[in-house]
């Protein structure tokens, strides 16, 4: 499992957050929508979106929220969650973040989100055994998992296909671009090819040439 996204948020006010170099896709979109749904009263939940699963914690009106790329494991997401959340009130507390500007916090705690990601990330077998995982067992039982197309409206579903296909049609245009290039740098690469071996045979002949007819000479007039 690998959580590749994590944010903080005061409902869509995106407080602090961080992506993994690894992740591809159009989850920036989704998740900015996904937070317009997310009720402000305490509570988590997860939904499913493609190939990865949202999981959030709502605690005082802020959002703690990550992406994994395993749709049956939500332990260690929401072990990650509840260290976040206690990162994040230890260092804020949970008066500031209710009229915190967006992204005020990302500059100090991006890091952190980075830092607990790339733990729970490592293959430490420490990770599976650490008490908070453990205390996540029976409460994770609890956690309704939906797909995520199901809080969405027409309208949304609408923009977050388009924005799908644009993305698709992006790379499309990227890899179209990248073999044209490729194409070109062959042909030139079989050209300069020929040129040497034609050069190579002109230099041959003539020095087989110059060698029938007695050598060359050089005289001076």
């Amino acid at each position: 499992m690998t959580i590749v996204y994590a944010l903080v948020s005061r409902q869509k006010t995106v407080l602090a957050e961080h992506t993994s170099t690894s992740a591809t896709g159009n989850f920036p979109t989704v998740t900015r929508v996904l937070l317009a749904k997310i009720p402000t009263v305490d509570g988590k939940m997860s939904y499913v979106y493609d190939q990865y699963v949202f999981h959030y914690i709502v605690e005082n009106g802020i959002c703690y929220l990550c992406m994994s790329d395993e749709l049956n494991k939500h332990r260690l997401p929401y072990a990650f969650l509840q260290e976040l959340k206690a990162n994040f009130v230890a260092m804020y507390g949970t008066e500031r973040p209710q009229t915190a500007i967006a992204f005020s916090f990302n500059d100090r705690f991006s890091k952190v989100i980075k830092e607990r990601m790339d733990y729970y990330n490592s293959d430490n077998p420490n990770v599976d055994n650490i008490s908070t995982v453990k205390g996540q067992i029976e409460e994770v039982k609890d956690v309704m998992v939906q797909n995520i197309e199901k809080v969405l409206e027409r309208g949304e579903k609408i923009e977050l296909l388009v924005d799908k296909t644009d993305r698709l049609n992006q790379q499309a245009f990227r890899f179209e671009k990248t073999s044209r290039t490729l194409r070109r740098t062959l042909w030139w690469k079989k050209v300069r090819t020929i040129v040497c071996m034609i050069s190579l045979v002109a230099v041959v002949a003539f020095i087989i040439a110059a060698a029938s007819c007695g050598g060359v000479g050089f005289f001076k007039s």
